[in-house]
């Protein structure tokens, strides 16, 4: 859970700024975060996504192949 008074340091991205990152489509983004698989802040219309929670989802993907 994130402390109220860290949040000067949270570094949020917007949807398209996710999808650059992780090299997918914004509907991607979108499905992963209406799904609850990415957690997202709503902001208006619009979504922000925290930069570590990105990585956590990126770290916890991956797989052995092989």
């Amino acid at each position: 859970m994130v402390n109220p008074s860290d949040m000067s340091d949270i570094k949020f991205l917007t949807i398209a700024e996710v999808a650059a990152v992780m090299r997918v489509s914004k509907m991607t983004v979108y499905r992963l975060v209406h799904s609850g698989e990415l957690p997202a802040v709503r902001v208006g219309r619009s979504f922000r996504v925290t930069e570590d929670d990105v990585n956590d989802y990126l770290r916890k993907s991956f797989f052995n192949a092989g």
